[in-house]
């Protein structure tokens, strides 16, 4: 069901001070910052490939969240509330409907359908900071 994990979604109180200390202590790729909505959230890479890490200002509580990208997010969402997975919280992201949902350890996960390929890489360079 699950094609790949394409972000850690991390919260940051600071999401300037965050994405800075990742790029000075870790070495990562700054790809974009953008603001809207009330929050800012930056994109950063610490390796070739996924997943990239996104900070946000808006995300409640310390966990992250991990984002897999699915096929076909109509079946999938089927399949989760078949398999008894309660409190999905579906959204629409940039690149395509979303849904969130703990694991039964408490993780905090997501999956989303790429519907609209090619919008984040709009987001590229960009930085509202």
């Amino acid at each position: 069901m699950y094609e790949s994990l394409d972000y850690v979604y991390v919260p940051a109180a600071d999401v300037e001070e965050a994405a800075r200390r990742y790029v000075e202590e870790f070495g990562a790729e700054l790809v974009w910052k953008v603001r809207g909505m009330g929050t800012l959230v930056a994109c950063v890479r610490l390796s070739i490939g996924a997943p990239e890490i996104l900070l946000s200002g808006h995300l409640m509580g310390p966990r992250p969240i991990l984002i897999y990208r699915v096929s076909d997010y109509g079946a999938a969402i089927d399949a989760l509330r078949g398999a008894g997975v309660r409190d999905l919280h579906e959204l629409e992201i940039p690149q395509g409907p979303c849904a969130s949902f703990y694991g039964p350890d408490g993780a905090r996960l997501a999956i989303y359908e790429l519907t609209r390929p090619g919008v984040i890489e709009t987001f590229a360079g960009r930085n509202d900071a």
